[in-house]
């Protein structure tokens, strides 16, 4: 059976809306977009993207893909953007149209196709940011480990990773010289 990791940059107070940028998402009125870019690190881009380059597939809302769509296939230069092109990516929409390379539609709805990816014993699954996506599959009991990366900054608001409390097991941690931890947990 494969397995599903949800990986995401969250603040120590548990949001994760809105990391990269300051206009990336404003629903519900967040005016903290952009709060992690002071907390890059080399090494630990260098660490996360050799976690992207194990082979696993994808898996995108709607949101999330569109703006990796729109970013990551016109970069050069870094690490990343040779393995997201080549990788599978399944994307929860019931109305966009795919353009990205490996990019396709998730087949029916959500939880449906998530349960078949997962027994179908493909490749591994990554959720990347898509919030509603993992609070939906969280709350399915269809996630198997997340990965945090956690900056040191509170914000007091914003959306997080879980609808309903969830209890963790600790499987690796990794600190780095800017003061970001890298957690990794398995359900």
């Amino acid at each position: 059976m494969a397995q599903l990791t949800v990986v995401n940059h969250v603040s120590l107070d548990g949001v994760m809306q809105a990391p990269g940028r300051p206009d990336e998402d404003p629903r519900g009125g967040f005016i903290h977009g952009g709060w992690a870019q002071a907390g890059n690190d080399p090494v630990m881009g260098t660490v996360m993207a050799e976690g992207m380059g194990r082979g696993n597939a994808l898996l995108l809302g709607r949101r999330t893909y569109e703006d990796f769509a729109g970013y990551w296939p016109r970069q050069t230069d870094n690490p990343f953007t040779p393995v997201l092109d080549a990788t599978r990516k399944y994307v929860a929409s019931r109305t966009l149209q795919p353009t990205w390379t490996n990019a396709q539609l998730l087949p029916g709805e959500l939880i449906g196709a998530v349960r078949q990816l997962k027994a179908a014993g493909g490749p591994d699954l990554t959720v990347l940011g898509s919030g509603q996506v993992a609070a939906q599959l969280g709350a399915a009991g269809l996630v198997d480990g997340y990965q945090f990366v956690i900056i040191p900054v509170a914000l007091g608001a914003g959306r997080t990773v879980f609808t309903a409390g969830r209890q963790l097991r600790l499987v690796a941690q990794r600190a780095f010289r800017c003061g970001n931890v890298v957690v990794t947990y398995g359900t």
